[in-house]
């Protein structure tokens, strides 16, 4: 039912039209992570409600009265009119919410200028790791959580992304264990589908991944490495408190498995938990991020290495993928983090997440969410009634996009019936507010009996 109410979304906004053909029922299975005959019968609703027909042998395509037919049978009332692709709110992205105090955004601009009056320099390749001063401004940066790693084991990458495929082609080969947390950020999930690695997911509690399950997996399956997002975790927003992770280190060192610490979220936090890093710093690659505490946009992540060591053929993986980071926006980073519109940035979104949390427990029912004062989106788990795809369908079809379990849980791993609603990017308060209050009325009904327009 979800994927028949998609595809009359996309038909309704635009995004797809008459004659489009639609993925194969494999391809589609395969990309979602569902079973074939799952996406089959949400292919044969969609015909049955006149938005698909099929052809043995060619595939399925958008019929040819299919807008026709949806504007028909959903005309949307005057009031309160459907939003279009244009103007839909997206809640699927965990941004940070972007400044929009006009003495902030003239700071970040004047970096801008700024690193102009160098651009010729910095067109030119450069070597992997940064510029010196870039480096110098990465120490700095990283000094705000207690780390104070050599030169010889830090680097300028282009973004999180990047540093983790590097990473995970030093320590694995394809076939190979890499442990996470059962509920684990999607972007993990990716990478390790992408390298042909197993991904395991290890049971959890509020405090984060259970130490005697990490134990019981080492001896077993003989893991490569130890992914684990620490702090704000994505999606569920806990923070491993500062005893499990001596409890995570110590497992980790007794059967000698790597930790990569994703801190995307570390430096929101005024005074954070230390890093893995910190606690066992011989064992952990560190990922460091600027896209969650400054700008999704700023695509650099400082990457620690464990020992000098490890840092050569992490180079020449780096180097071989991705040559360098973009010295030029290596540079506005180095700019910002030196003038201190890094930190201007940072406080802004500390204050603005503080109020949206704020706002999500003072419309949603107390206690039907998770969250952390400081983090940019809640995870929802369902009242009796809702599945997590009646919901986010329904979202979904209202224009307000939310992300069920399904895109975090690793294979093996049952879905909770929990949806992940962000807080954060371009979304204005009062836009909020209104969605909030929506998403309160729709989940205190039925599915049957729930609002089909904001």
């Amino acid at each position: 039912m979800a994927l028949a109410d998609a595809i009359a979304a996309d038909i309704l906004d635009g995004l797809l039209h008459p004659g489009t053909r639609l993925p194969p029922q494999r391809r589609l299975a395969y990309r979602l992570r569902i079973d074939f005959t799952t996406v089959a019968r949400g292919y044969v609703e969609a015909q049955k409600r006149g938005l698909l027909v099929s052809h043995v042998g060619r595939g399925s395509f958008v019929a040819a009265g299919a807008l026709e037919r949806l504007r028909r049978e959903r005309p949307a009332p005057s009031s309160f009119a459907r939003p279009t692709a244009a103007s839909r709110i997206d809640f699927t992205m965990n941004l940070p919410p972007e400044p929009e105090d006009t003495d902030l955004l003239a700071r970040m601009e004047a970096g801008f200028s700024a690193v102009a009056g160098s651009m010729k320099t910095l067109l030119r390749y450069q070597g992997f790791g940064g510029a010196p001063g870039d480096k110098d401004a990465a120490s700095n940066w990283l000094g705000r959580r207690a780390l104070v790693p050599s030169q010889d084991r830090l680097f300028v990458t282009p973004g999180a992304h990047a540093a983790l495929l590097g990473i995970l082609r030093l320590l694995c080969s394809p076939g190979d264990v890499v442990l996470c947390e059962a509920i684990t950020y999607p972007g993990i999930r990716a990478i390790a589908a992408q390298k042909d690695l197993r991904l395991v997911g290890l049971a959890m509690d509020r405090d984060g991944i259970l130490p005697d399950a990490f134990r019981a997996a080492c001896r077993t399956l003989e893991p490569k490495a130890l992914y684990l997002n620490p702090t704000l975790h994505n999606p569920t927003t806990l923070t491993v408190p500062a005893a499990r992770r001596a409890a995570i280190a110590k497992v980790a060192r007794d059967f000698g498995v790597p930790i990569i610490e994703d801190d995307a979220y570390g430096f929101v936090p005024n005074h954070g938990e230390p890093p893995f890093a910190a606690v066992a710093p011989d064992l952990t690659w560190h990922i460091a991020g600027l896209a969650k505490c400054i700008g999704a946009g700023l695509r650099v992540a400082y990457v620690v290495a464990p020992d000098a060591r490890s840092a050569w053929p992490f180079v020449a993986a780096m180097s071989a993928a991705n040559v360098m980071a973009s010295p030029v926006t290596a540079a506005i980073a180095t700019r910002w983090i030196e003038d201190g519109t890094a930190d201007a940035i940072l406080s802004f979104i500390r204050s603005e997440a503080r109020t949206r949390q704020r706002m999500a427990r003072e419309i949603l029912n107390e206690g039907s969410f998770q969250g952390d004062p400081l983090a940019f989106n809640v995870w929802m788990p369902l009242p009796r009634g809702w599945t997590r795809s009646s919901f986010a369908g329904q979202m979904r079809g209202t224009g307000v996009g939310v992300v069920a379990s399904d895109a975090f849980v690793v294979d093996g791993v049952a879905p909770p019936e929990t949806v992940r609603l962000c807080l954060g990017g371009p979304i204005r308060q009062e836009d909020l507010r209104k969605v909030l209050t929506f998403v309160a009325h729709s989940l205190a009904e039925t599915p049957e009996r729930a609002p089909s327009f904001w």
